[in-house]
C-alpha cells in the first residue's frame, strides 16, 4: 500500500513538472520567438532584442508561474505541494528556454542570430510535439505540423507588427 501511495505521489510529482515543462517550453520559445522577430525588424537593435530577452526571461517567466499558480489552485483538486511544484517548474523552464536564446546574439551578427534562434525555435517546438505525440498516442505529424503553424503564425505576426511599429515611429 505505501509503495502504490508513493508511485501515485511520483505521478503527480511528474504531472505537475510535465505541465511546468510543457508551458514553459512552449511560452518561452513562442514569446521569445515572437519578441526577437518583432524588435528586430523595428529597431534593428541587438541590444533591443537581447534587453528584451531578459525581460521576457524573468517578468514573463514569474508572470507565466503565478499564473500557473493561480490556476493550479482554481482547479480545487491539488495539494499545496502539486500547485508549487507546477509553479516553480514552469518558471525554470520558461527562464530557461527563453534565456537560451541570448546565445546567438552574443555569438553572431544581428540577422543570423534571428535566423538561428528561428531554427532553434522551430527544432524545439518540434522535438517536444513529437515527444508528446508519442506520450499521447496521437499522430506525430498532425501534432508536430499544428504546433509548427501556430508558431510561425507567431514569427510571422510578431514580423508584421515590428514592420507596422518601425512604419509609425
Amino acid at each position: 500500500m505505501h509503495i502504490t501511495a508513493g508511485k501515485a505521489e511520483t505521478s503527480r510529482m511528474n504531472t505537475q513538472i510535465r505541465k511546468g515543462l510543457g508551458f514553459g517550453l512552449t511560452s518561452g520559445v513562442i514569446t521569445t520567438l515572437g519578441l526577437i522577430v518583432g524588435l528586430d525588424v523595428s529597431t534593428g537593435s541587438r541590444l533591443a532584442v537581447i534587453a528584451g530577452i531578459l525581460l521576457i526571461a524573468i517578468a514573463d517567466s514569474l508572470s507565466d508561474a503565478m499564473g500557473i499558480h493561480i490556476s493550479e489552485e482554481a482547479t480545487y483538486r491539488r495539494t499545496t505541494k502539486q500547485i508549487w511544484e507546477a509553479t516553480i517548474s514552469t518558471f525554470l523552464f520558461k527562464f530557461f528556454f527563453a534565456i537560451i536564446f541570448v546565445v546567438p546574439f552574443l555569438l553572431f551578427d544581428l540577422l543570423t542570430s534571428v535566423y538561428i534562434s528561428i531554427g532553434w525555435g522551430l527544432f524545439l517546438i518540434i522535438i517536444y510535439s513529437y515527444d508528446l505525440a508519442q506520450k499521447t498516442k496521437t499522430a506525430a505529424h498532425k501534432v508536430i505540423a499544428e504546433h509548427v503553424f501556430l508558431t510561425i503564425f507567431v514569427i510571422i505576426a510578431s514580423y508584421l507588427v515590428g514592420k507596422l511599429a518601425a512604419m509609425l515611429i
